[in-house]
């Protein structure tokens, strides 16, 4: 049994379908970091901030899994959509492009920490402004790092290549969160 300190139903479906016995717990944290962070330095320290606040208040002797996901394009993080029109500005970014998703991982274990980072490159065809826009107003992806989610229709039109976890970019390398646990 652990806790995972995340509201993402796609990291949930994750460890559902790993068969990790969890429930979740939140707490609202920062999500900022300091500016002399490496890409991969700041998922981890967004994720060891959501596994602390966590942790204050849970069972000490149960397990906390906390993640963060951030989508880098052109030296640039590109986060979670503000609305319809930013959606499509950051698909139109991502289109025919290459970008790494990056998921900081932290799993908390009474005083034991277990940190790390999980790169995915994802390069996606040139995409029409057709397709982003019946995507975007299909979709609506505005809970998702990058505004999209891979395993969408636009993941099965759009994407044209990937190199690592597929289910990294879904939100949580499990995998590796598997080996870990261990």
């Amino acid at each position: 049994m652990i806790i995972l300190a995340s509201q993402s139903p796609r990291r949930k479906q994750l460890l559902e379908w790993a068969e990790i016995s969890f429930e979740v717990i939140v707490s609202d944290t920062d999500e900022s970091f300091p500016p002399e962070l490496s890409f991969e330095d700041a998922a981890i320290h967004i994720a060891r901030n959501k596994a602390l606040a966590v942790a204050l208040s849970a069972n000490p002797a149960v397990p906390v899994l906390a993640a963060d996901t951030i989508v880098v394009c052109n030296d640039r993080i590109i986060g979670k959509p503000r609305d319809r029109e930013d959606a499509i500005s950051i698909l139109h970014t991502l289109s025919g492009n290459t970008h790494r998703v990056i998921t900081g991982v932290v799993l908390l274990n009474g005083t034991q920490e277990k940190a790390f980072a999980d790169v995915t490159t994802v390069t996606f065809h040139p995409l029409t402004t057709e397709q982003i826009i019946f995507y975007v107003d299909k979709y609506k992806p505005y809970d998702k790092a990058g505004a999209y989610a891979i395993q969408e229709w636009i993941g099965v039109v759009g994407i044209k290549s990937i190199e690592g976890d597929f289910y990294n970019v879904m939100g949580l390398p499990v995998s590796r969160v598997v080996r870990e646990l261990v």
